[in-house]
């Protein structure tokens, strides 16, 4: 279901306070891949990388399924070091038409500079979860 489906809502907490914002990701080898501006999640999960993702589809009638992942954010920074994790979360990415948009920029290339404006991150998946109903 994660690798069928690439919007999810993530959950990320600071100070006690939870967070829930649309998220959208690419899924591959036990992570969740997601670009993103630097903005209020950037800054709690760096504060605190412990958080939840949930994906759901709607089945016939009222049916639906729901998955929960719990995990780690890890960021990907444009320094040395990083570059092949990078490189692969743009290549798992750019496989899906217009991944960038919920970003709000679409890169060109792969980032090489050191004041690049977004943020390339992994979820590492440490749980997943799921409930389904039918009629």
């Amino acid at each position: 279901m994660l690798t069928a489906n690439r919007v999810g809502r993530l959950a990320c907490a600071k100070n006690g306070r939870p967070y829930i914002v649309p998220l959208y990701y690419a899924h591959a080898d036990n992570h969740l891949y997601v670009f993103s501006m630097p903005g209020k999640k950037i800054e709690w999960m760096r504060g605190n990388p412990l958080v939840s993702v949930q994906v759901d589809e709607r089945g016939q009638g009222r049916g639906w399924r729901s998955v929960v992942v719990d995990g780690r954010y890890e960021e990907l920074p444009d320094r040395v070091g990083h570059k092949r994790e990078r490189d692969h979360a743009w290549s798992v990415l750019s496989k899906h038409a217009d991944w960038w948009e919920p970003g709000a920029l679409k890169p060109v290339t792969p980032p090489v500079s050191d004041s690049a404006p977004h943020v390339f991150f992994r979820i590492l998946i440490d749980q997943v979860s799921g409930r389904e109903a039918s009629e």
